[in-house]
């Protein structure tokens, strides 16, 4: 035991004594530097052209002044540790200064223990090399930090850290950025920051970083600089991202209009000022540079009067964003309130009378000659096909509208990649745009058509699918008898729920079309014959109706027609067979059925069940289209929550 005590004092007594002789050889070796290097002395070297003027043949030698090098963060160091190179006590030692991987190799974490420094810098476009001297680099550590007496004080409160902060645009700018400094000045920012010593305004390393410093012409830079903005600005950002250009922006099109190439970079002006290039004199002009008719569509004044950053609550600035703000929230609201209640209602109603059996049949099949294994037809070829291909297109419009609108969340960018990228998913968009509007015009003649044929036919008749009182009396009743206070209405042909799907489908596709119309063409139609800020409600309007339409078909159509009790298991497949079972027929439509039986036309109607293929074919397609609607359900809630 005595054996083992005494070899580890010995071990640490030697590795105690090695370290303090480091150090006090560290230190001997900086006092030796130091008697030539005190700054008392006058004395000049050659020059090698890295520390002054090339065209001098001599410089003075560099000056450690012991008094300000023991305040700085590197005081504890000896000269050794940087300047590793020198081998000889007499000059020139070794030439030149310590090369930036003499820094780099210590400051391998930062004080937080976050990623390198070294890291950062050596992806900057300050460590490259410089392309006018390839032997020097861009800017090397010591550029823009003194390593003998550099510091920055630890109180972010104190006179000495605000000195440091207003140091920072002269030394970016007094050798290497002169240009982009004079700018800087006379901008708000250069301002507020320089003259009015306003420390949150921002200086250079607020919008470049101070280590990772992306080229401004580098992709990786331009799509991180409105991010930078909106470190200042969330509001601009904010109203900035609900904007087509913002939209795209989070995709990564870097041809898209981004903060600077409005506002520009350094030279960024109130919007009062007359020489800003956002002041209603110059607005045009501004823009012009991209919609010039060539890149994109060309300009007109019209467009003058569209707002970047509109604010839907700001009534005074924007009005009409305003309005139609409200009228969209408020239409959205008492949609889902209304239908939200009355789902849960039936949903309870259903589900109590189901487990009582309660369902019943409202005739006997039997002692009317009529077999129940055969089947109403319910729907024609054309409204089946009218309907798939409906789903269909809604489904591709949805996909690529939420896709653009909700960009910051995690499942968008993956969908817009798998789709090609954003000018590939706009066509398509269109292209389903396109086949939705011809499919309801077809819709709108072969109906137009029947009526035609149809001698006997009342437009606010039972066949009708126009409103009329008696749905008003039946969705009265309805309530009652979800409450338990009285019989469930006795619907005819339509009954009042189908009449509001129906009738929806029109109201969507007029807002859809009229808004979507005037954002595919500007040039052609909206600027020629409105004023700009058509397209910041034409965009909130589609947006809008389109989370509506979406949130609506996924959640209350499903209900109503695949998630009733009585309906259990899904998939309803009366619309893709277009049969429904007698006794499923006479309790959905009692009044239609009697209708029927006592004019005698109900045989007319009765076809024998579809074949085991086709059940089980239209089962699958109806199992896939619901799940397909619920994942785009879960996209559309989810990029909701996101953005709030």
């Amino acid at each position: 035991m005595m054996c083992i005590r005494l070899l580890l004092f010995c071990f640490v007594f030697f590795v105690s004594l090695s370290v303090v002789w480091s150090a006090e050889n560290s230190t001997a070796d900086s006092q030796a530097c130091l008697e030539c290097h005190d700054g008392r002395q006058t004395i000049e070297v050659a020059n090698t052209g890295l520390y002054a003027d090339e065209e001098q043949e001599k410089r003075p030698l560099t000056a450690i002044v012991p008094k300000q090098y023991n305040s700085a963060v590197h005081a504890k160091m000896g000269c050794r540790d940087c300047h590793t190179g020198i081998t000889s006590v007499q000059p020139p030692h070794q030439s030149g200064q310590p090369e930036h991987k003499a820094c780099l190799s210590c400051h391998q974490k930062d004080a937080t223990g976050m990623e390198a420094i070294a890291t950062h810098y050596e992806k900057s476009i300050h460590a490259r090399i410089n392309v006018d001297d390839p032997q020097s680099l861009n800017a090397s550590c010591e550029a823009c930090h003194d390593s003998h007496f550099f510091n920055i004080p630890k109180d972010k409160k104190s006179q000495a850290y605000a000195e440091w902060q207003l140091s920072i645009p002269k030394l970016c700018g007094q050798v290497c950025h002169t240009d982009e400094l004079d700018d800087y000045r006379n901008s708000v920012h250069g301002t507020e920051f320089l003259q009015k010593k306003n420390l949150k305004s921002a200086n250079c390393i607020d919008c470049h970083s101070s280590h990772d410093v992306g080229g401004t012409r580098l992709l990786a830079f331009q799509l991180q600089s409105p991010k930078n903005c909106a470190t200042c600005h969330p509001l601009s950002f904010s109203t900035y991202r609900e904007t087509y250009h913002g939209r795209v922006f989070l995709h990564g099109d870097i041809h898209t209009a981004k903060c600077f190439n409005c506002h520009e970079a350094h030279k960024t002006l109130r919007t009062t000022d007359l020489k800003s290039r956002i002041h209603p004199n110059n607005r045009l002009k501004t823009c012009e540079k991209c919609h010039d008719g060539k890149k994109f569509f060309a300009m007109s004044k019209n467009f003058l009067f569209f707002s970047p950053h509109a604010r839907t609550e700001d009534y005074a600035h924007y009005p009409e964003v305003f309005i139609a703000s409200h009228f969209m929230f408020f239409l959205i609201s008492m949609v889902f309130l209304f239908f939200g209640l009355h789902s849960v209602l039936w949903f309870y109603r259903e589900w109590q009378e189901r487990k009582k059996s309660a369902e019943c049949t409202y005739v006997d099949l039997r002692s009317l000659g009529l077999d129940s294994d055969q089947q109403v037809q319910r729907f024609t070829l054309g409204w089946r096909i009218g309907h798939l291909a409906f789903a269909l297109v809604v489904m591709v419009l949805a996909l690529t509208g939420i896709s653009l609108r909700y960009g910051e969340t995690f499942w968008a960018p993956k969908v817009v990649e798998l789709l090609g990228g954003v000018p590939i998913m706009g066509m398509a968009h269109r292209t389903a745009a396109a086949l939705m509007t011809v499919i309801f015009f077809f819709h709108v003649f072969h109906l137009l058509k029947s009526i035609r044929r149809n001698p006997h036919f009342s437009w606010f008749g039972p066949d009708s699918l126009l409103p009329n009182w008696q749905d008003l009396r039946d969705c009265q009743n309805m309530f009652k008898w979800f409450l338990g206070r009285g019989e469930k209405p006795r619907f005819d042909r339509w009954s009042y729920f189908e009449k509001f799907d129906y009738w929806a489908v029109f109201w969507g596709i007029a807002s859809f079309s009229l808004s979507g119309l005037l954002l595919a063409f500007p040039e052609e139609i909206t600027a020629r014959y409105f004023q700009g800020w058509i397209f910041n409600v034409a965009f909130l309007v589609h947006g809008d109706e389109a989370f509506l339409a979406i949130v609506f078909l996924f959640t209350v159509h499903f209900f109503n027609n695949h998630f009733r009790p009585s309906l259990l298991p899904p998939p309803n497949i009366v619309m893709f067979t277009g049969l429904q079972s007698l006794e499923s027929f006479q309790q959905e439509h009692p009044l239609y059925f009697e209708r029927l039986l006592a004019s005698g036309e109900l045989t007319h109607h009765l076809r024998q069940p579809p074949s085991p293929l086709m059940t089980v074919g239209s089962k699958a397609l109806g199992l896939l289209l619901i799940a397909m609607g619920f994942v785009l359900l879960f996209f559309v809630l989810n990029g909701f929550i996101v953005s709030i």
